[in-house]
């Protein structure tokens, strides 16, 4: 009885941990199959935005995870100088960032990252500064 009673916990913290996800000042959660994050403030949604996720062959890690470090005017080390505008780091060498690819938003098109309009990522790196890292959360689900 006891194996069963632990699976059935393990199970209710995989489906249930998106939802006690939020509970953050602020969370940029990530949707990889609708390519949209949808920003929440507060525990309410300030903003819903098109994104680029990893195309195909490479891959953006799924979980939630809090803002490591941020960069304003980062430029990648592993892409050629590639820029990274407002790169908000979340899990070793990935970030969420703006991009100069706009018309590829919507759709996977990156090496694993996760790519906003520039504007946009603009509004959530200040949102981040205000809350301060260990406030936001990065939520990436499928």
């Amino acid at each position: 009885m006891p194996r069963i009673l632990t699976h059935i916990f393990a199970a209710l913290t995989i489906i249930l941990l998106p939802v006690i996800a939020p509970a953050a000042p602020l969370v940029a959660k990530v949707d990889v199959s609708s390519q949209t994050m949808t920003v929440i403030q507060n525990g309410r949604v300030t903003h819903r935005w098109p994104v680029s996720t990893a195309r195909a062959g490479k891959w953006t890690p799924r979980g939630t995870y809090s803002a490591k470090w941020l960069s304003r005017h980062h430029k990648s080390s592993l892409y050629d100088n590639a820029p990274m505008p407002f790169a908000i780091f979340f899990r070793g060498n990935y970030a969420i960032h703006g991009t100069n690819q706009i018309s590829k938003l919507g759709r996977p098109a990156s090496a694993g990252c996760v790519r906003l309009h520039p504007d946009h990522a603009s509004v959530l790196f200040r949102l981040t500064q205000a809350v301060g890292r260990k406030n936001m959360r990065v939520v990436i689900q499928n």
